[in-house]
């Protein structure tokens, strides 16, 4: 649904109200060892209203479309919140007012592919990795794609729409040495149709290729020594780092609830080298992976700088913290399906890059590691986290080594950032992030390459 055809709605709200409009598509197509396991499309979507009367909220959703159901929604919500405001009495007041407009359309101007070419580029993928990916006791290859499409009107007139498309291929490896599997998960695309993000199989053959290398270093590679090292963080490290024990700390909500950034703000919290933001749609010029133009709140979506170097100076915030706060909201408020609420959400959180080169980083390592991809991990409120990495390398005298089998990097993030002493200068995102929050939703994660000290968990 386009904005034109939401906009006459507007006479249906009397409180402040979200109407939202709302569809996900999804395809999944799985291969294991050539077998297909999974072929499917789905889509969920509909309407959802929410209204705010001093301070609390009335929600209501339908998965049905029409003037009748809209109205329902609003007149639904609408009385919830008056209901709990009678009961309650919080006597909050209004909500920072926010008013903005656009159309932010990332769809693709190919013509789409059929669910049987989407097989056969799976198929083919398989076939690949089978005739030039010797030994493998087991591959597996994915194909997924979200479109996430939204029509948003709000009672301050805001009025948005979004069409954000993302299209991933997963590969997972397994060789089997000595009766132990070792496995090694790449995930290829990010923001776009399938057909913007896939135009041919060449360049997915390379990365294929090297995903398989790198198995292969892994399988006949070492364990690391347990204890605190020198490392050099590649980006997807020093992404989910920022994002799981950073990001989350400083969502307001969080905070509220007592997160060990409550106490931090205007505190030097890492090395005066790091600078964190919460990107909305474009960093250093390039479109993000995730881009959020308007949030589902209507609120026009800025960048956030979290850490400026060194020093906390932000938190991320909905309207509803941002008046606790006496801030601005920045358009970090986001829904997954028409029938969620709207949480405090991260976008694109990366580091700064600074000015070292990556090779110049590792040359001055006597004795450490170079960790690149993460695997499952978790963090707290407290910002202690816990990963685990699935590849890497040792470095000795300034040199790249021996691969490294799956190992664990632990710690306290804020501690960790006061111990960076080179940023690289490129900027890596993945688009392959989400978050699991409440509700799952797409996020972005990047940044350099980060030298500074960690706790390596050993065999």
């Amino acid at each position: 649904m386009r904005t034109e055809e939401l906009r006459g709605c507007a006479g249906l709200f009397d409180e402040y109200t979200e109407l939202r409009v709302q569809e996900n598509r999804s395809i999944a197509i799985t291969m294991i060892n050539g077998d297909v396991t999974s072929n499917r499309r789905a889509s969920q979507g509909g309407v959802s209203a929410r209204v705010n009367k001093n301070g609390v909220w009335g929600f209501c959703s339908a998965s049905n479309l029409s003037d009748a159901t809209f109205e329902r929604v609003v007149s639904r919500a609408t009385h919830d919140a008056k209901f709990l405001d009678s009961r309650e009495k919080r006597g909050k007041g209004d909500l920072p007012a926010t008013n903005c407009k656009g159309e932010f359309d990332y769809a693709t101007k190919h013509e789409r592919r059929s669910q049987k070419e989407l097989l056969d580029f799976v198929r083919k993928l398989d076939e690949h990795i089978q005739q030039h990916c010797k030994g493998l006791s087991s591959r597996l290859v994915t194909l997924q794609a979200l479109d996430m499409q939204k029509t948003l009107l709000t009672s301050e007139g805001s009025l948005g729409y979004s069409m954000t498309p993302r299209a991933l291929i997963y590969v997972d490896m397994t060789i089997t040495t000595d009766g132990e599997p070792i496995s090694l998960l790449g995930s290829y695309g990010g923001l776009g149709h399938f057909e913007d993000q896939f135009h041919g199989l060449d360049a997915l053959y390379a990365d294929l290729d090297r995903q398989y290398e790198h198995l292969q270093h892994k399988a006949s590679g070492i364990y690391a020594e347990a204890g605190v090292k020198e490392c050099i963080l590649d980006a997807d490290l020093a992404g989910i780092l920022a994002h799981e024990a950073i990001g989350h700390t400083t969502e307001a909500d969080y905070v509220m609830g007592g997160s060990v950034a409550r106490s931090y703000m205007d505190r030097e919290v890492a090395s005066p080298l790091v600078t964190l933001v919460d990107f909305a749609h474009t960093a250093l010029g390039k479109t993000c992976p995730v881009p959020v133009h308007i949030d589902d709140e209507g609120t026009t979506a800025k960048d956030v700088t979290i850490i400026e170097d060194g020093v906390l100076k932000s938190y991320m915030h909905n309207k509803e913290t941002a008046s606790h706060f006496e801030s601005q909201p920045q358009g970090n408020a986001r829904a997954f399906l028409f029938s969620d609420e709207p949480l405090i959400r991260m976008r694109n959180t990366a580091i700064l890059p600074g000015t070292s080169k990556l090779d110049d980083m590792i040359a001055s390592i006597d004795d450490g590691y170079y960790l690149m991809k993460p695997g499952n991990g978790q963090a707290d409120s407290t910002s202690e986290f816990m990963f685990a990495v699935v590849q890497g390398y040792e470095i000795k005298n300034g040199k790249l080594g021996r691969g490294l089998k799956d190992l664990t990097i632990s710690g306290v993030a804020f501690d960790l950032l006061k111990t960076v002493s080179m940023l690289s200068d490129d900027m890596k995102w993945t688009g392959a992030g989400m978050c699991g929050k409440k509700q799952p939703i797409p996020v972005g994660m990047g940044g350099p390459a980060i030298k500074c000290s960690v706790n390596i968990g050993g065999k």
